[in-house]
C-alpha cells in the first residue's frame, strides 16, 4: 500500500466528521457525493462513509475506533478495486459485487476477512444512498462462502509452555499485560483502557468499564495476575518511584504506558521474539484463558462471561475447546 493510500489515523472526533456532511444542504450533499463517486475520490468516500457510520450506524458516534478504522480501510480497498477494474460506483453492474467477492477469494483471502470487506463496501453504498447519490444496493444479495473451520482451530491459543517461556524473561510491564490478556482474558483495547481505580488486587478483580459493545463487566483475577498487578503498581503506579522527587509529578490515569494497540504489539512482539516464541497477536492469549478455564470448570456460560462474550456460541466456536478425550474419565465406569 502506497503512502497516498495509507489509512488515516482515527482521531476519535466522529461528531465533527458527521457534521461535515450533515450540515450540507440536501442538494449540496448529493452533489458532493455524486462527484466523489464519479471521480472515485477515495478520501471523500471514506469521509462520507465515516459520517454515515457515525450518523446512521447502530452505534452512532459511539462506534468503536477499531470499527471505524476497519470500515475506512475496507472502503479504501473497494474504491481501489473499482478504479482498477473500471467499475462505475453509481451504476454498478449486477455481477459487480459478487465479482469483488470472488476476486478477493481468488487472492487467497479467508471468508471471514472477505465478509468484513463486504460489510465496508455495503456501508459505502448505504452512505451513497443516504446522500441521495444513487439507489444502487449491489451488496444486498452477495454470497460469501462460510468457513466451516472453527476459529480456535485456525488461530489456536498460546500453549502453557509458550506463555511460561515469555514470562520468564519479561519485564514487569510485559508480565502484567500478558497476565491481563492470558489470565484475565481482556481484549487489548480493554486492557489499554484500564485505569488504576479499575484494579483491586485485594478483592482480586478488574472492572472493565467499556468492553465490546460498551458493556461493563467484573473480571476475576488469578493469583498470578493479582501478584503481577501488585508488582506493577509498586513500580509504575501512583506513589511509585517514577513519581517521587525530581520525577514526574502526576501519575497517569491509565495503567499501561502503551497508548495504542500497535505500540503494545511492538513491545510484546519483542518479548516473544526474545523468548523464541512466535507472536500470533493478542487473541491467542484470550483463547488461552478461555480454553484453560473451560477445561477446569467445563461451563461455557461462565467462560463466556469471563471473556465478555454476549453469545456462548462465540466462545464455543472461537475461544475455548475441550480435549478430544475429555469424556474418558466420565465414561470409564460404563
Amino acid at each position: 500500500m502506497t503512502p497516498s493510500h495509507a489509512l488515516e489515523q482515527y482521531k476519535g472526533d466522529l461528531l465533527s466528521s458527521t457534521r461535515e456532511w450533515t450540515n450540507l444542504h440536501d442538494d449540496e450533499l448529493k452533489r458532493r457525493a455524486v462527484r466523489a463517486a464519479g471521480d472515485k475520490d477515495s478520501a471523500e468516500l471514506v469521509s462520507l462513509t465515516t459520517a454515515y457510520l457515525a450518523h446512521g450506524g447502530s452505534s452512532g458516534v459511539l462506534t468503536s475506533p477499531r470499527t471505524v478504522e476497519a470500515y475506512q480501510l475496507g472502503t479504501r480497498q473497494f474504491v481501489e478495486y473499482a478504479e482498477q477494474n473500471a467499475v462505475s460506483l453509481l451504476k454498478p453492474g449486477r455481477h459487480m459485487a459478487q465479482g469483488y467477492v470472488n476476486w478477493m477469494l481468488a487472492q487467497g483471502r479467508k471468508p471471514a476477512g472477505v465478509q468484513l470487506k463486504v460489510a465496508a463496501a455495503g456501508c459505502l453504498y448505504r452512505a451513497l444512498r443516504w446522500a441521495g447519490a444513487t439507489e444502487a444496493d449491489p451488496f444486498r444479495d452477495v454470497r460469501v462462502p462460510k468457513d466451516r473451520t472453527p476459529g480456535i482451530i485456525k488461530r489456536p491459543p498460546y500453549t502453557e509452555s509458550e506463555i511460561a517461556d515469555v514470562l520468564e524473561g519479561a519485564d514487569v510491564h510485559i508480565r502484567f499485560l500478558l497476565f491481563v490478556t492470558a489470565h484475565g482474558g481482556l481484549r487489548i483495547s480493554e486492557a489499554l483502557a484500564l485505569e488504576w481505580d479499575d484494579i483491586d488486587e485485594d478483592a482480586r478483580r478488574i472492572h472493565v468499564r467499556s468492553g465490546k459493545g460498551r458493556k461493563a463487566r467484573m473480571v476475576a483475577m488469578s493469583q498470578s495476575l493479582s501478584e503481577a498487578a501488585r508488582a506493577y503498581r509498586v513500580t509504575h503506579g501512583p506513589g511509585g518511584p517514577e513519581f517521587g522527587a525530581g520525577r514526574r509529578a502526576t501519575p497517569p490515569q491509565r495503567v499501561f504506558r502503551y497508548g495504542t494497540a500497535p505500540t503494545a504489539r511492538y513491545h510484546l512482539e519483542r518479548a516473544f521474539k526474545a523468548a523464541g516464541v512466535e507472536f500470533r497477536g493478542f487473541h491467542p492469549g484470550r483463547k488461552y484463558a478461555g480454553t484453560r478455564l473451560l477445561q477446569q470448570i467445563k461451563d461455557f456460560g461462565r467462560v463466556a462471561a469471563h471473556l465478555g462474550h454476549e453469545s456462548v456460541d462465540t466462545t464455543r466456536k472461537g475461544y475455548a475447546r475441550l480435549a478430544a478425550d475429555d469424556l474418558k474419565d466420565d465414561l470409564a465406569g460404563w
